[in-house]
C-alpha cells in the first residue's frame, strides 16, 4: 500500500495486545460475514447436491456458479466510485454496499432452503448464483476497508490475520458444524440458520468506521458520470498498478494467478469424495470442528505472525510450498480408506496449510494496492488469483468420472488429489522469482 506509514518490527506482546483494538475486532466479525457465504454456494453446496443423488460431473459444473468471485474486477470500479442506494448516504460508500450485499446473501440462502434441490434445480442454482454476486461484492468493500483503515505495515499484517481467522471461523461452521446441524435437523433448516448469521456482518457494519482515506476523500476525484471520471473508474486502477509495479506487474499477477490453484481444482470434490468413501456427515464435522479448528487458527496466526517479523514476500513462499503439498493427505486417505485416524491427520495438515496460505496470499495482495483505487485493484488481484482454478475447478467432477473408468472409485480420488497438488509447482516457481525481483529492487532501492 503505497501511503502506509514506516513500520516497525511487533514485540509478540504487542501483537496479542492488537487484538482488542476495536477495528481488530470489527475486521474479525467482517471477515466472518465474508466467509459464510463461501462454501454455502461452494463445497458445502456439493455435499447437499450429492446427497440428493446430482451427479459428479453436474455438481463440478455447478461450482461454477463461484465464478462470480473472479470477476468481481468487473463491477468493481462502480463500488469504488458510486454510493450504494439508500444506505450509502447513511453509512457511507464503503459500508453503504456492505450492508446491501449482506442483507441479499441472507435472503438468497433462506430462498435456497426453501425451493432446495429437489424443488427445481434451476431456480436453486440461480439463488445460488445471485448470494455468490452479493457476496464477491461483499468481499470488494470489505478488503478495500481492510486496507484503508491500516495506518502501516504491522496493521495491515493484523488486519489480514484478524480477516483471516473470522473468515475460517465462518468456514468451521459453514464446513464443519452445518454437517452435523445437517445431519440432525436437515439441510433446508440449516441454510435458513446459515442466512440468519449474516446478521453479523450487518452488525460489524454498523459498529464499523467510514475509512478516512476511502475514494470519496482522495484529492483530485472527479464525478464518475463524466468522460474522464469513468475513464479513471475503468482504466485508472490498471493503469496505476502497472505504473507502480512497472515489469514486475505481470510477474506478480501470475504468481497471484496460480498461488492457490490447488486448492481450486481440488474443492469441489472433497465433500463427494467423503460421501463416497463413506464417512459421515457427523464424523467430518466434529474432525472439521475440533482438531481441524485449532491447525486453521494455527495456521493464520502463524502466517500472520511470520509476515508481521520477516515480511509478506517470505511468508508467500512458504505458503506456496505448504499449500499443494497438503493435498497429498487426501491421497493417502483415499487409499487407506474410511479411517478417522487418517482423516484426522489429513485434516490438521490441511487446514494447518490452508490457514497459513490464505493469510499470506491476503497479506501479500493487500500490501499492493494504491488509495483511491483500493477496491478495484484488490478485486483485480483476488480475481487473478481465483479466476483460473474457477473454470478448471468445474471439469473437477467431469475428471474423477473420466479416471473411474480405468481405475476403481477410490483410486480414482486418489490419482485426481495427487494431480492437483502436482499443479502448485508452477506457483512455487513464479515465488522464487519474485522473491529474487523483490530483493533485487530492494538492493536497486537502497544504492
Amino acid at each position: 500500500m503505497t501511503t502506509a506509514k514506516k513500520s516497525r518490527r511487533l514485540s509478540w506482546m504487542d501483537t496479542i495486545r492488537s487484538l482488542a483494538r476495536p477495528k481488530v475486532s470489527i475486521m474479525l466479525a467482517l471477515g466472518f460475514s465474508s466467509g459464510l457465504p463461501f462454501m454455502l454456494v461452494g463445497n458445502t453446496l456439493g455435499y447437499w447436491l450429492r446427497e440428493s443423488g446430482i451427479a459428479l460431473a453436474t455438481i463440478g459444473f455447478l461450482s461454477w456458479v463461484g465464478l462470480a468471485y473472479s470477476l468481481k474486477f468487473v463491477w468493481a470500479p462502480l463500488i469504488d466510485k458510486m454510493n450504494a442506494p439508500i444506505f450509502g448516504a447513511w453509512l457511507g460508500r464503503r459500508r453503504g454496499w456492505m450492508i446491501i450485499s449482506q442483507i441479499l446473501v441472507g435472503i438468497c440462502l433462506f430462498g435456497m432452503s426453501y425451493v432446495k434441490p429437489e424443488g427445481g434445480l434451476a431456480l436453486f442454482t440461480l439463488l445460488a448464483a445471485v448470494a455468490a454476486f452479493a457476496s464477491a461484492t461483499q468481499d470488494i468493500v470489505v478488503d478495500a476497508w481492510r486496507i484503508e483503515v491500516s495506518d502501516a505495515s504491522e496493521d495491515m499484517a493484523l488486519l489480514s490475520s484478524s480477516y483471516q481467522l473470522g473468515y475460517r471461523a465462518s468456514l468451521l461452521v459453514t464446513d464443519a458444524l452445518i454437517l452435523i446441524l445437517a445431519g440432525a435437523i436437515g439441510w433446508s433448516v440449516s441454510y435458513s440458520a446459515m442466512g440468519a448469521l449474516m446478521a453479523v456482518g450487518v452488525i460489524a457494519t454498523l459498529f464499523a468506521a467510514e475509512p478516512k482515506h476511502g475514494p470519496a476523500n482522495v484529492p483530485g476525484a472527479v464525478s464518475l458520470w463524466s468522460a474522464r471520471g469513468l475513464f479513471d473508474a475503468v482504466a485508472g486502477p490498471f493503469i496505476a498498478f502497472f505504473k507502480q509495479h512497472g515489469q514486475r506487474a505481470l510477474l506478480i499477477l501470475a504468481a497471484v494467478c496460480l498461488y492457490r490453484l490447488s486448492d481450486f481444482v481440488m474443492g469441489p470434490m472433497a465433500n463427494p469424495f467423503y460421501a463416497d468413501l463413506g464417512l459421515t456427515k457427523e464424523t467430518v464435522g466434529a474432525v472439521r470442528g475440533s482438531v481441524g479448528l485449532i491447525a486453521s487458527v494455527v495456521g493464520v496466526a502463524a502466517a500472520g505472525l511470520t509476515a508481521v517479523r520477516f515480511g509478506f514476500i517470505s511468508t508467500l513462499l512458504i505458503g506456496a510450498v505448504i499449500g499443494p503439498a497438503s493435498n497429498l493427505g487426501f491421497s493417502v486417505l483415499a487409499m487407506m480408506g474410511p479411517s478417522t485416524e487418517v482423516f484426522t491427520g489429513a485434516m490438521i495438515v490441511d487446514n494447518f496449510a490452508t490457514g497459513f496460505a490464505g493469510t499470506a496470499l491476503v497479506g501479500y495482495m493487500s500490501s499492493l494496492t494504491t488509495l483511491g483505487y483500493t477496491a478495484t485493484q484488490y478485486a483485480l488481484l483476488s480475481s487473478f488469483y481465483a479466476l483460473l482454478g474457477k473454470v478448471l475447478k468445474g471439469f473437477s467432477g467431469l475428471a474423477v468420472q473420466k479416471l473411474n473408468e480405468t481405475h476403481a472409485l477410490m483410486e480414482s480420488y486418489a490419482l485426481f488429489f495427487l494431480g492437483t497438488a502436482m499443479i502448485g509447482i508452477p506457483a512455487l516457481l513464479l515465488c522464487i522469482l519474485l522473491v529474487r525481483s523483490t530483493t533485487k529492487l530492494s538492493k536497486i532501492t537502497s544504492a
